[in-house]
């Protein structure tokens, strides 16, 4: 048996607001974060999780304490993707700067005060993520990152990692991973109360 994955995007916070990359700056929530991340509490109540774990970054794991679920396991591999050159930056301040219709999915980073990462090393932290939640039977919450979850999700789902960009996943959302027979499927996705 497999455990079913509840995803957990952390709540809003000032670069996600205004569309900066936020890969490991480690930015706090916003108020507005905070009530999202509380309004949260009552979905995830309805889960018995026998297993939690969250990114080392405190707006992921402040959105645990927030929605009342107690986090077993910090685990750096669920950090969001490291953007290395592009962090702070917004997708059209990258475009403006290289004079192309640049995406992060496609094109990549380049390094920056950080080396940043490929798509496909973002997708091997996720693989080693699933092998180690793998083990449990029954509901196992992940706090993280969009970047990085809509990653994971592409590597659950057994498809290739870029297929992440096709998935939105907005700030306090929740993402339900299961299966149907031996099948990897996504039971809900982007959910918000």
């Amino acid at each position: 048996m497999s455990p079913r994955l509840i995803l957990v995007r952390h709540g809003a916070t000032e670069w996600s607001e205004s569309g900066q990359h936020t890969g490991l700056t480690d930015l706090p929530l916003l108020p507005e974060g905070e009530a999202g991340a509380q309004s949260l509490a009552p979905f995830l109540a309805r889960f018995d999780f026998v297993h939690v774990r969250s990114s080392p970054l405190q707006r992921a794991s402040r959105t645990a304490e927030l929605a009342g679920v107690t986090v077993d396991e910090v685990d750096p591999d669920l950090a969001e993707w490291d953007y290395g050159a592009y962090e702070g930056i917004s997708t059209a301040q990258v475009r403006a700067e290289t004079g192309t219709d640049w995406s992060v999915w496609r094109d990549g980073v380049t390094p920056g005060a950080t080396p940043g990462e490929t798509v496909e090393e973002v997708a091997a932290r996720a693989s080693r993520v699933l092998a180690a939640v793998g083990q449990y039977d029954g509901d196992v919450a992940l706090f993280g990152h969009g970047q990085a979850l809509r990653i994971l999700t592409a590597v659950f789902l057994r498809t290739e990692p870029r297929f992440g960009a096709h998935l939105t996943f907005e700030t306090g959302a929740i993402g339900i991973l299961g299966h149907h027979r031996e099948d990897p499927v996504i039971e809900g996705w982007n959910l918000r109360p």
